[in-house]
């Protein structure tokens, strides 16, 4: 009973290997067969998420966009030249007719006889003559409606001139504007401010010096030591050394001086005030005049003479101030 007993087992045990191993048989041809699947799968990937693919789209767009622009250019390019054609076309039919008309005139014009001929010139003589006839009768009633404009004869003193040796007046004409030059004061200060300042030629020899301002103008003056020579020393019996004058300037303070001629010539202006202190005939009115001022110094020197005024007149360069010195030359007056 034993044995039967062992041999049963043993059965059972063979049977059981044998469901184990077709289990796992079934399975690894499951796993070979669904590899075989997998393999033989097509691959689908989403790559329109990716920047490349992104901006090949956007690339693709705009190639389209430009080959439309090309295509609406080229037909636009086609429309003109068709235009262009029918222009030219256009050109040549109105250049044949014009030629045609030209022809026709011609042979028109050599049909004529010679009778013909001469009326027609006579005609167009007589065309031309009266259109010069009008055009004098029309300048002849210009002439004769237009006022004769009056002619003024201006009259000044003889131009006699004589050295000025009396008192003598200063007015400066510049910028279009009559402006008096204080002379006078300024000679007066620089006298006395040139007795203080004569010390320094002891040690150079020149001394240049400014004093002002004065009514708004400066003189700068210049001072020097003169040696005298011992031919100077025999002639004259003196010797040593002193100071002279060499040259002076006036110099404006500021550009906005005086005032114009036609306020100038008014009633109580600056220039008649100034003008009141000097008397007619016995100060001679010396007038220092610019090149942009010459028009404002008739205006002056007529008022001077109708008030009796003696007149001398100093042009002076443009930028060059009033100057003077020992071997300058006097004002003429007239």
């Amino acid at each position: 009973m034993r044995r039967a007993t062992e041999n049963t087992e043993a059965v059972n045990f063979d049977s059981f290997l044998d469901i184990v191993a077709s289990v796992v048989s079934i399975m690894i041809i499951m796993v070979v067969m669904e590899g075989l699947r997998i393999k033989n799968t097509p691959v689908k990937a989403d790559v329109s998420a990716i920047p490349e693919t992104i901006e090949l789209k956007k690339d693709l767009e705009d190639e389209a966009s430009l080959r439309k622009e090309i295509a609406e250019s080229a037909k636009e390019l086609n429309d003109l030249g068709k235009m262009a054609a029918i222009r030219t076309a256009q050109r040549d039919m109105l250049a044949e007719k014009a030629s045609a008309i030209t022809h026709v005139i011609d042979e028109k014009r050599r049909s004529l006889d010679g009778q013909q001929k001469r009326n027609f010139e006579v005609v167009a003589s007589t065309a031309e003559l009266r259109r010069r006839i009008d055009e004098v009768e029309s300048r002849r009633r210009a002439v004769e409606t237009a006022q004769q404009a009056p002619v003024v004869l201006a009259s000044y003193p003889t131009p006699i001139s004589r050295a000025v040796d009396d008192s003598e007046a200063h007015f400066m004409i510049s910028g279009n504007c009559v402006i008096r030059v204080p002379m006078e004061e300024l000679l007066a200060k620089f006298k006395e401010d040139a007795r203080r300042k004569m010390y320094k030629l002891t040690e150079q020899p020149e001394v240049t010096e400014t004093i002002g301002p004065e009514s708004g103008f400066r003189m700068k003056y210049t001072l020097e030591r003169h040696d005298v020579s011992p031919e100077e020393m025999r002639s004259t019996g003196r010797g040593g050394s002193y100071a002279r004058l060499q040259k002076w300037l006036i110099l404006p303070v500021d550009s906005a001086l005086g005032e114009p001629p036609d306020a100038a010539l008014r009633p109580n202006s600056d220039f008649h005030q100034a003008l009141s202190k000097y008397r007619a005939g016995r100060h001679t009115i010396t007038l220092w005049v610019y090149p942009d001022s010459f028009a404002a110094f008739r205006m002056i020197r007529d008022d001077l003479y109708q008030r009796g005024y003696a007149t001398a007149a100093r042009p002076l360069p443009a930028g060059m101030p009033i100057s003077g010195s020992p071997d300058g030359s006097k004002s003429a007056a007239q």
